[in-house]
């Protein structure tokens, strides 16, 4: 009889709960300049159960009261001042020098990334509306605070609440924060050469399904370990399995990737399972069904026949907890 197969690694137990900073309205704090919250169902009820919350308000951390007038970004987008139009008054060089103390706290964190408050002068980080001189807006902007933050860490991944809607980019997100807590978990337990080897194994097929240029250069990188000191080798393979893991995964590139683990099945699968097999990915890559559907299919095979540790030790198999289905609509 052949050995039970070792389960994967289940995501919801990689040691400490995740710490993921977000803004503060978004959890229902009433902390908005109108005294009101931004309660997201998704941030509290789907993710908040795996993640401990780093709330930040800078507008309430600078001393600001609630409610308070409205602020605005004004000026030159790359370097906007952050006024409150009706009073004149200026907050800028207050928040700024509020958010270099407040990243150096951050720093010691542990973050997995960051959740920003779409629109605002201080949080949102895309296409935030700066006022010129004749009083008209343009979105060209970004908060001072989001902007602070990615230039402090910009590996770290990070996103606004209204970008979450889409299942690509909430998937993206949530599939790369617990990614960074992998990493951090091979920090803690084997900050080392050998370590990294192990990790990247693991994490290869994840890399492969966003970015097949990133999957071979970190593997270069990975083969070549023992060669650079590890700080550095640290640096640079996180910064760009981070980049790599940007990039949106597509079906062809899932389907890439299900062509790769069959093959680990082709002694064990008969005729009609193989059609099967085959007839599930290419339905999802021709968008006919979600990507669930052959994940599902092609694991239950995984798990069934004796196809190796290295298959079963693969994140991409078990990305992040199985409860969030967001695999149910990508």
């Amino acid at each position: 009889m052949s050995p039970k197969p070792k389960p994967m690694p289940d995501p919801a137990h990689l040691g400490p709960r995740l710490r993921l900073g977000v803004s503060r309205c978004l959890l229902g704090d009433e902390v908005r300049y109108d005294g009101q919250h931004k309660r997201d169902e998704f941030l509290v009820d789907v993710l908040g159960p795996y993640v401990e919350w780093v709330p930040v308000c800078p507008e309430v951390e600078i001393g600001l009261p609630i409610p308070r007038e409205s602020l605005r970004l004004v000026g030159d987008p790359a370097a906007p001042r952050l006024v409150a139009p009706r009073s004149g008054a200026d907050h800028t060089e207050r928040m700024l020098a509020w958010a270099a103390a407040r990243l150096d706290g951050l720093a010691a964190e542990d973050l997995v990334g960051f959740v920003f408050k779409k629109d605002s002068p201080s949080s949102g980080l895309f296409r935030v509306k700066v006022y010129g001189e004749q009083g008209m807006p343009a979105r060209t902007g970004s908060g001072l605070f989001a902007r602070a933050f990615t230039e402090r860490f910009p590996d770290l991944p990070v996103e606004e609440e209204g970008r979450l809607h889409d299942w690509r980019l909430r998937e993206n997100f949530v599939e790369r924060i617990f990614v960074v807590a992998r990493w951090q978990q091979l920090l803690r337990d084997n900050p080392r050469p050998a370590g990294l080897v192990d990790f990247h194994a693991a994490i290869k097929l994840t890399l492969l399904a966003h970015s097949p240029a990133h999957y071979t250069e970190l593997g270069r990188l990975v083969a070549g370990a023992g060669r650079t000191p590890w700080p550095e080798l640290a640096a640079r393979y996180f910064s760009r399995l981070m980049d790599g893991l940007k990039a949106l995964a597509t079906p062809r590139k899932h389907a890439n990737v299900f062509h790769h683990l069959m093959g680990f099945l082709k002694d064990h699968l008969d005729a009609a399972d193989k059609a099967e097999l085959l007839a599930a990915v290419q339905e999802y890559h021709d968008g006919l069904v979600p990507h669930i559907v052959p994940f599902t299919l092609l694991r239950h095979h995984l798990m069934k026949h004796p196809v190796g540790d290295w298959v079963r030790r693969q994140t991409y198999l078990n990305p992040y907890p199985k409860e969030m289905l967001l695999r149910n609509h990508v």
